[in-house]
């Protein structure tokens, strides 16, 4: 089978002698796959997207999605094929981190795995064919991994971290339309830290990169839209009143892409 690689996948259909050949099966070939960090946000938590195996190695156990890549695929390629799958999404924002290569890291064979994140929003995936087994789980919360799976998420989690620092990477995560509220969120999620509210929102202020949804004020009642009108009991009468304090309007926002690519071709970077 290996014999004729070149000659079923030789791309340029150049001829390539039989000289050539013999020196390409000298030594042994590992095989290459794709693995995805699935990351999502559920307004409150950054959460990833496990599936659970159901042969060996690590039956039951909990994994990232991922494959063998396809002779005919690049690892891109691959590990969007995997997401897809998986997922349900099509074109999803996916970055290369890592590349993982000790010798034993799977024991089956020699398997040099290609990483990448990709960032979805929780609400659009839909379970692909091969997610019967699929379920979103908080950092937190997350079990001991087949394979190296946990070095993984740990790699992964440091690259969006770095990320986020100078891309704003994170509005793929929130709906189109969200409010400042989320946005801190989801950067305190991200970043492990938390901001003061007023730097944060002057913040975002500055950098030009949020329009404000024309004549819209979010008055729902979900949580993740939070900052309600809240009614606060009175002691006086027993009448509800309103608490000055806890009357906030919520705005909605939109990123501007077009403003951040116009100032990253100014050499603009976004740093927190």
């Amino acid at each position: 089978m290996l014999r004729n690689f070149y000659t079923i996948y030789n791309m340029d259909k150049t001829d390539i002698s039989n000289e050539t050949r013999k020196y390409c099966y000298k030594y042994p070939h590992p095989s290459v796959t794709t693995d995805c960090v699935i990351f999502g946000f559920d307004g409150t938590k950054l959460r990833v997207l496990l599936v659970q195996r159901g042969i060996e190695p690590y039956k039951g156990r909990w994994a990232f999605p991922g494959g063998f890549m396809k002779m005919d695929e690049s690892a891109e390629e691959g590990a969007l094929r995997e997401l897809r799958e998986e997922t349900g999404l099509e074109g999803a924002y996916i970055r290369q981190f890592h590349t993982f290569t000790a010798p034993y890291r799977d024991p089956r064979e020699r398997v040099i795995t290609i990483a990448y994140y990709a960032l979805v929003r929780m609400q659009e995936v839909k379970g692909g064919d091969d997610a019967a087994d699929a379920r979103w789980f908080a950092l937190d919360e997350v079990p001991q991994l087949a394979f190296d799976h946990d070095q993984i998420l740990r790699k992964a989690e440091q690259a969006l971290r770095q990320q986020i620092h100078f891309e704003p990477v994170g509005f793929e995560l929130l709906p189109e339309e969200f409010t400042i509220k989320e946005l801190q969120n989801l950067y305190e999620a991200i970043l492990d830290v938390r901001f003061d509210r007023r730097n944060f929102y002057n913040k975002m202020k500055r950098l030009e990169m949020l329009d404000l949804v024309d004549g819209t004020v979010n008055r729902t009642s979900s949580e993740r839209r939070a900052e309600l009108v809240r009614a606060i009991p009175s002691r006086e009468g027993g009448r509800a009143k309103l608490n000055p304090s806890q009357k906030k309007e919520a705005f909605l926002f939109r990123f501007n892409k077009a403003k951040y690519e116009e100032l990253k071709q100014k050499g603009f970077r976004l740093e927190f």
